[in-house]
C-alpha cells in the first residue's frame, strides 16, 4: 500500500504565501495568476484561494511587512535623514515585498491601498515627530521625495540613481528631506 503524504495546513499556507511574494516581486501583481503560485508550490490553485480568499486578499498578505523605522526622539535635526535613509535603503534591498507593492500599486486598487496604508500607519507618525510643524503635510513631503527615489532607482532603473552608492544619495538627498522635515517651506 502507497505511503500517504500528509499536508501540514500551517506549512502549505506558508508555502503558498513564500512563492506569492517571490511571483511579485519577480513579475508584478497583473501578471501573476493563482494557478502560477498554486503550481510553484504543487498544490490545487482552489487549495490557495481556501487559504487566502483571493488573489487581492493574498497580494495583501504577502506584501505587508513592518517598516521598522528607528525612533527619531532626541536625533538632531540634520541627523535624521541620514538615519531614515540608511533604514529605507536597507528595505528596497532587502526586501522584495516592499518593491512588489511598489509595483503594482500603480496598477491595483489593493496595492494602491496597501501602499497608503503602510505610509500612514507606519512611515509618516515618525516622519511627523521630527517635523518642526505641520507634522501630516511634512511627512507628505518626505514620503514623495523617498518614494519617487526608490521608483527611479529600483522600479523604473535609472541609470545615474542606480550608479550612485547609497552614500552618495544620502549626501545628495538628505538635505531635501531635511528642508521638508525642518525648513521654511510654508510661508
Amino acid at each position: 500500500m502507497p505511503e500517504i503524504r500528509r499536508r501540514s495546513a500551517p506549512a502549505t499556507r506558508a508555502a503558498i504565501l513564500d512563492a506569492a511574494r517571490v511571483r511579485f516581486g519577480a513579475d508584478g501583481f497583473d501578471r501573476v495568476t493563482i494557478r502560477d503560485i498554486a503550481g510553484d508550490v504543487g498544490v490545487d490553485p482552489a487549495m490557495v484561494i481556501r487559504y487566502f480568499g483571493s488573489k487581492d486578499a493574498l497580494f495583501a498578505e504577502a506584501s505587508a511587512f513592518d517598516m521598522e523605522l528607528p525612533d527619531l526622539t532626541g536625533l538632531a535635526p540634520e541627523a535624521v535623514a541620514d538615519v531614515l535613509m540608511v533604514r529605507f535603503f536597507d528595505v528596497w534591498e532587502d526586501n522584495a515585498g516592499f518593491l512588489s507593492l511598489m509595483r503594482a500599486a500603480a496598477t491595483s486598487k489593493v496595492a494602491a491601498d496597501k501602499m497608503l496604508e503602510l505610509f500612514s500607519r507606519q512611515v509618516a507618525p515618525v516622519l511627523g515627530s521630527a517635523a518642526v510643524d505641520r507634522p501630516a503635510d511634512r511627512a507628505a513631503l518626505v514620503g514623495s521625495q523617498i518614494l519617487g527615489l526608490a521608483l527611479s532607482r529600483y522600479v523604473l532603473r535609472v541609470p545615474p540613481l542606480v550608479a550612485m552608492s547609497q552614500e552618495e544619495l544620502r549626501t545628495l538627498i538628505g538635505p531635501v528631506i531635511t528642508h521638508y522635515l525642518t525648513g521654511k517651506v510654508f510661508e
